[in-house]
């Protein structure tokens, strides 16, 4: 099984953004975690803060990989490009965030993705996903 893990803007700041939302773990220490536990699943990661690239990524694996976990993070509230490219491929995508989107700030509650993907999981921090992935493996 193939799983692409996509992180979008500031997600490379894991570890030192905001701790009291985002929590102390870099992305890298979590990613090993779970690349440990889950040994029958290929994980593969990409983060980015370039838009394109992130639909690029996308459009890259879509057709060939079994599962997509997507944290688009603010790209979420604004992107109908990213939506589209969900829209376009074949592999489901599980919309995943660290933090309750719907206890933050009101321009947070709106997701372009929600309607697009197979599921969303969020407010579970790191956990949000392991907890996709294992939605994958079901």
């Amino acid at each position: 099984m193939n799983i692409l893990i996509l992180n979008g803007p500031n997600l490379n700041l894991l570890g030192t953004r905001e701790p009291e939302i985002y929590g102390k773990q870099k992305f890298d220490d979590y990613l090993n975690f779970l690349q440990c536990k889950y040994k029958d699943v290929t994980l593969h990661y990409f983060q980015s803060n370039v838009e394109g690239e992130l639909i690029n990524k996308l459009h890259e694996v879509g057709f060939d990989y079994d599962g997509i976990i997507f944290n688009a993070g603010g790209y979420t509230h604004t992107s109908v490009a990213l939506a589209d490219a969900i829209k376009a491929i074949k592999a489901p995508v599980i919309e995943v965030h660290i933090s309750n989107t719907a206890q933050r700030e009101e321009f947070r509650h709106h997701s372009f993705l929600s309607p697009v993907c197979q599921g969303t999981i969020i407010g579970f921090g790191m956990n949000s996903y392991e907890l996709a992935l294992q939605a994958f493996k079901m």
